[in-house]
């Protein structure tokens, strides 16, 4: 925020919406001075969160984003973004370094700070500080890596960061993140930078009438919800006009280049976390001045149809520099010299979302989105304890308890398929699922096989279990560390529940961890189907070294047995385990084990006093289920673990705390 500005001022650019890029960059003459040899852009990026592009530049009828619609008019507007994760932390990490999270170990699992990557894989901020750039970061650093704590890549990282600050006529790059759109708006009483609440505005619940997609109830907190997120992007849309409007009055918006985009999709039910087009797809609008629309290849007013994802922006800002696209980096620069072929795909995913495990990847055209999820044991609806303070999904789960839900409401608390193909032309909520179509095969097919690839070429660490040692960028390319192809047919076997039973008990017989681990987990899927080889599943136990696998087993024998063996390793695992990873996947087994897990409820008890707050989360989810003391709209349940109030703090200094 400008320090030239008080509250009266920000209100007032705040109010004029529309009107206070009037005179900014969008209304600058045709006519410039070309730039002199050695000058270089200004750069400003403005990321909101947590937005699917409810934009009426995206043809959103009822959305109120006049700032949008004009920088869209007057720059570039990519229709199919895409985030690689629908969730922040591994988003940003793909925005920072160009490459796929689920390439680097525990770069995509949702709270992690583990991830180390070699010194020459650099942070885009850095290359800009290696040129004389001012870097400004205002203010979020979530990057799910070290990255957060041990590299002092900005000039400036707060509240207060600002190009204003920079030496003179330093060029500047400066990122500008807003949490008005934030998931938490829903229900934490957020202001925007005007200082108004966010879920105040033109739109009500009774507009939202015919907007409610088919998989959600129609009631007063789903409708709520959806009002609040059109509110939500008409404050962000002043917050953009503002930003821009502070570039007009410095006299360095025609030197500026603006990037528009949201960090990840969301906010409603079956966005953010999961890997539909409501929680992947992203606005992108990018506008040149005058002075520097050579940098572009694209008219203004140019509208592109082909994917590109979030890897794609550190590349674009090196190419805007002249600066070709490192060889590790798996995106390719928009614009620029250095401007790369389009790609026929866009690939994400997602692994730990906070304190549940899941394991899906995604892949799409823009026409048709396949899904793959490994984990189809674990429903879609798992109880994520910051997600479940929403009103829509508040109401969406006590439905479901009640019964009161159709068969397409309630499927989202159900087990998930191993494959899912949509067609998003005639069925943009993605409902109808073509997997079984034969007039979908050969697209099936295709996008199947282009999946494959996609994981063999970035050596997909998704498969590799969080906590194993390897795990991570450089541990699993190690010769002879992770034979991926292996455990990709492994996990293909166990999760399409095709394999047979004899090919899960030989893969407990492999060197590998990973081919163990997914062996484990198609008995675990196969369920009943597994009761003749239990005796076999009892002696793997008693034999496996890997404490990850032994908790697949162990579950899968309590799930079948009530095996005292089984669940005195579970037991313990939560109680005396110092491994972060392991605690957490273990007393995930117990809450899907339901009453099976009561002899160990006094070690569940015990829980509670975890250090690890999403270890704490699950343990209340846990007990309230046993005790029947459940509700689903209660929250701020477990210590340290409920309403988070604050999205945007920062690990403490001393390093991170796993899981937090």
């Amino acid at each position: 925020m400008s320090k030239r500005m008080d509250r009266r001022t920000l209100l007032r650019s705040g109010a004029m919406g529309a009107a206070a890029v009037a005179g900014g960059p969008l209304a600058l003459p045709a006519a410039a001075t070309p730039p002199q040899p050695g000058e270089r852009p200004n750069i400003l990026w403005f990321t909101s969160e947590d937005n699917y592009p409810l934009i009426g530049a995206y043809g959103d009828s009822l959305a109120y984003t006049p700032t949008i619609d004009l920088l869209a008019r007057d720059g570039v507007l990519f229709e199919h973004a895409y985030s690689v994760a629908p969730v922040c932390g591994p988003s940003r990490f793909s925005i920072l370094t160009g490459m796929h999270p689920s390439a680097c170990g525990t770069a995509e699992s949702f709270g992690s700070t583990d991830e180390v990557l070699p010194r020459h894989m650099r942070g885009y901020p850095s290359y800009f500080k290696d040129l004389g750039y001012y870097t400004a970061n205002n203010q979020k650093k979530n990057y799910n890596s070290q990255f957060d704590y041990v590299l002092g890549m900005w000039d400036e990282s707060s509240e207060t960061a600002h190009w204003h600050n920079r030496a003179g006529d330093q060029p500047f790059f400066q990122v500008f993140n807003t949490f008005t759109t934030h998931e938490s708006s829903l229900f934490n009483g957020r202001r925007d930078l005007f200082g108004e609440p966010v879920t105040e505005g033109r739109f009500t619940p009774a507009m939202m009438a015919g907007q409610i997609p088919p998989y959600l109830p129609d009631t007063d907190r789903v409708r709520t919800d959806f009002a609040t997120f059109y509110n939500a992007m008409e404050h962000m849309d002043r917050e953009l006009a503002f930003r821009l409007n502070e570039l007009q009055e410095a006299g360095v918006a025609g030197d500026t280049i603006v990037f528009y985009y949201s960090d990840n999709g969301g906010i409603t039910p079956r966005g953010k976390r999961f890997c539909y087009d409501l929680g992947l797809r992203c606005p992108l609008v990018v506008y040149f001045p005058p002075r520097w629309q050579h940098l572009s290849a694209h008219l203004p007013g140019s509208r592109i149809s082909d994917p590109v994802t979030f890897n794609d922006l550190m590349p674009t800002v090196l190419s805007l520099l002249g600066i070709a696209t490192p060889d590790h980096v798996h995106g390719r620069a928009l614009f620029g010299p250095h401007e790369g072929a389009p790609m026929p795909y866009a690939v994400g995913g997602r692994a730990r979302m906070d304190e549940r495990f899941d394991l899906m990847r995604s892949i799409t055209d823009t026409r048709y989105r396949y899904i793959r999820n490994y984990y189809p044991h674990r429903p879609w609806g798992q109880h994520v304890e910051f997600m479940q303070q929403a009103g829509a999904y508040q109401d969406w789960l006590a439905m479901h308890m009640a019964g009161q839900l159709n068969e397409v409401q309630d499927r989202f608390w159900g087990r998930k398929p191993y494959e899912e193909l949509y067609d998003l032309h005639s069925d943009p909520h993605q409902i109808a699922n073509l997997v079984d179509d034969p007039a979908a095969a050969e697209k099936l097919a295709e996008l199947r096989a282009a999946m494959d690839a996609h994981m063999l070429a970035i050596n997909d660490n998704g498969l590799i279990p969080e906590g194993s040692a390897l795990e991570g960028y450089v541990n699993s390319r190690q010769p002879g560390a992770y034979p991926i192809a292996e455990a990709m047919a492994m996990a293909e076997a166990a999760a399409s529940e095709r394999g047979s039973l004899q090919h899960f008990l030989d893969g407990l017989q492999h060197d590998s961890e990973v081919i163990r681990y997914w062996a484990a987990t198609g008995l675990l899927i196969a369920g009943e189907r597994a009761r003749p080889e239990l005796a076999a599943m009892k002696h793997a136990l008693a034999v496996e070294p890997s404490p990850i696998t032994r908790i697949v087993l162990a579950e899968a024998l309590v799930a079948l047995d009530d095996d005292r063996d089984g669940l005195l390793e579970l037991g313990v695992m939560i109680d005396v385990e110092d491994d972060g990873p392991l605690r957490l996947f273990a007393i995930n087994a117990l809450d899907f084990l339901g009453e099976k897990a009561r002899p160990v409820l006094p070690a569940i008890r015990r829980s509670l006093t975890e250090d690890h707050r999403s270890v704490r989360k699950v343990a209340r989810h846990i007990i309230d289920t046993l005790d029947g003391t459940f509700d689903p709209y209660a929250v701020n349940r477990s210590p340290g673990g409920g309403i988070q109030s604050d999205p945007t703090a920062e690990v403490p200094p001393g390093g991170p705390r796993p899981y937090d």
